[in-house]
């Protein structure tokens, strides 16, 4: 009686992983494997413990379990309740192209390393160095805009 306890533990276990990396973790593989070896090590002692005929119907139910279950998952959009409906459309300083100006100066509200933030206008903004550190609360002007990106340097 204990060993198709541990059986149809192990395998249903195995059923379980495999489902939950399918249908809400694809792409780690790590947990199908590891729940493929719970299964197989399950069908393995169904073989051992009771034969090859009780084993091949360990295994055949194994099987159809297995595929009834990523089956029913499927078509109850249980996946669904857990994705992310919602597009991010936004852009990082979108609204900063009419606003700054070249040479405009500001303050670096945050250390610059190269990347950090700074203040124009009341407005916080991320922006960039061409490579030079610069410490937070230093006067800074913008000596470039491209590509959406705001290039400063320390100003005198």
């Amino acid at each position: 009686m204990i060993e198709w306890l541990i059986i149809i533990t192990l395998i249903l276990t195995g059923i379980a992983l495999i489902v939950a990396e399918i249908i809400f973790i694809p792409g780690t593989t790590i947990i199908g494997f590891i729940g493929f070896g719970f299964a197989s090590f399950g069908v393995y002692l169904g073989y051992s413990y009771f034969g090859t005929n009780t084993g091949t119907i360990v295994l055949i139910t194994s099987i159809l379990v297995c595929v009834v279950a990523v089956g029913i998952a499927f078509k109850s959009g249980v996946w669904k309740k857990l994705s992310l409906k919602k597009i991010n459309e936004g852009k990082v300083n979108q609204e900063f192209q009419i606003e700054l100006q070249i040479n405009q100066k500001g303050r670096a509200v945050s250390a610059l390393r190269p990347v950090g933030k700074a203040e124009f206008n009341d407005k916080e903004y991320e922006v960039q160095t061409i490579g030079d550190y610069i410490d937070a609360g230093s006067s800074i002007k913008i000596i470039m805009i491209k590509n959406r990106k705001i290039f400063v340097e320390q100003s005198i």
